[in-house]
């Protein structure tokens, strides 16, 4: 299932479904009291941000842009815009309300509705276990699934959900059922989130998470690992654990496709660019908080750019190697550009691919603010292909 770009009317509706959580879930004298606080920066907001979008989109020489201006839409460039506010200054519980089930879910529905689509042609299922959240999407329920991808959601640890990546999770299983796989499968974990639990709970449950697949597939070589951000951090983090238990050394999976990985949650290189809405020292509050103050933040199952161990790396990596989404604007470029060179160097398959100019995440976002198809799909696109290519 795979749907248009988010319109102006997507985002009034969204804001819509969003007013009402905010009440029951953070209470309204708790939203009421940083509205209050943030009512002067919200103010100076709505006449700095416009400003600053003619300014630099219309009366900047091309050349002197920021590299995502360069070749952003307008539409594109101001949701970036507000999204570098917000992500700067808006506090994580009500980011966490942004991005839940009970916002995200409406809203897909809304989508869908006004597509004309009433029923999703795939099922998604919720899965609920003890010390085990998540979604399970396939195209047949009834059918052994000849490829699962198991996706780990971005988030800063603080705030996200599986819900709220639904329609491009949708999209990829479509893309793959079109690229010959009989019944593809997606499972997608809801970890918990950060301040009601603290590393390493989280790779605990992304541990639970892989031996559930593993249940399911008759072959891990046909499991694709995958994750955003501080999802990829968990995938990274997952696959090094498996090192050291040999029970699980030799049903490592197929394929790991990282986009815009978190591969060093501290770190002196996550730098703020022109571009990137990330904030550098808004990332390193979260990934403070998501290690907690009993393990040392260099611990490498923790952060897991801290390895540089080649045999360890070469034990971690994939049957069918790796695949790097990443943009050339990112924050956290600097440390994935050094993850995938030490990787090269275990002799393992990395496929990186830097989109120039591109921002954090953007095979994510593009996907809702793309403007034509092959914009919003391009890099999901490459994903299926890397894909098909290494498990047939």
């Amino acid at each position: 299932m795979i749907l248009n770009q988010i319109s102006y009317l997507d985002c009034i509706v969204f804001l819509i479904f969003l007013t009402p959580q905010l009440l029951i879930h953070v209470g309204l004298i708790r939203t009421a009291t940083w509205l209050i606080g943030a009512l002067p920066s919200i103010i100076a907001q709505v006449f700095v941000l416009p400003y600053q979008f003619v300014s630099e989109r219309y009366f900047t020489p091309f050349k002197q842009r920021s590299p995502f201006v360069q070749g952003a839409t307008p539409f594109q460039d101001f949701v970036i815009r507000c999204v570098r506010y917000a992500f700067a200054f808006m506090p994580a519980f009500l980011g966490r309300v942004f991005f839940s089930k009970a916002v995200s879910l409406p809203f897909l529905r809304f989508r869908m509705l006004r597509h004309g689509i009433v029923t999703s042609p795939l099922r998604w299922t919720e899965i609920k276990r003890p010390g085990l959240k998540g979604i399970w999407i396939t195209h047949n329920q009834q059918e052994q699934p000849d490829i699962i991808v198991y996706y780990c959601h971005g988030g800063g640890f603080a705030m996200g959900s599986g819900f709220f990546y639904m329609e491009f999770l949708l999209a990829w299983v479509t893309l793959l059922k079109e690229a010959g796989y009989r019944n593809p499968a997606l499972f997608a974990l809801e970890y918990t989130l950060v301040p009601d639990a603290v590393y390493p709970t989280q790779l605990q449950e992304t541990l639970s998470g892989y031996e559930y697949v593993l249940s399911i597939a008759r072959d891990h070589s046909r499991i694709c690992v995958g994750g955003d951000s501080a999802g990829a951090t968990l995938m990274l983090s997952f696959l090094l654990y498996m090192t050291d238990h040999p029970e699980l050394r030799h049903q490592r999976p197929g394929l790991a496709v990282m986009i815009s990985p978190w591969v060093t949650i501290v770190s002196k290189n996550n730098r703020n660019t022109s571009s990137d809405y990330l904030d550098a020292d808004t990332l390193e509050l979260y990934g403070r908080q998501y290690i907690g103050p009993k393990v040392p933040y260099d611990d490498a199952l923790a952060s897991p750019g801290n390895c540089k161990d080649i045999k360890k790396w070469t034990a971690a990596s994939p049957e069918k190697g790796w695949l790097f989404l990443y943009g050339s604007e990112e924050v956290l470029g600097p440390e994935t550009r050094a993850l995938i060179l030490l990787l090269k160097n275990t002799g393992a398959d990395v496929d990186s691919k830097e989109q120039r100019g591109g921002i954090h995440a953007w095979p994510v976002a593009s996907l809702y603010l793309g403007e034509s198809r092959d914009a919003r799909l391009h890099g999901l696109r490459s994903i299926v292909k890397t894909t098909r290519d290494r498990i047939l």
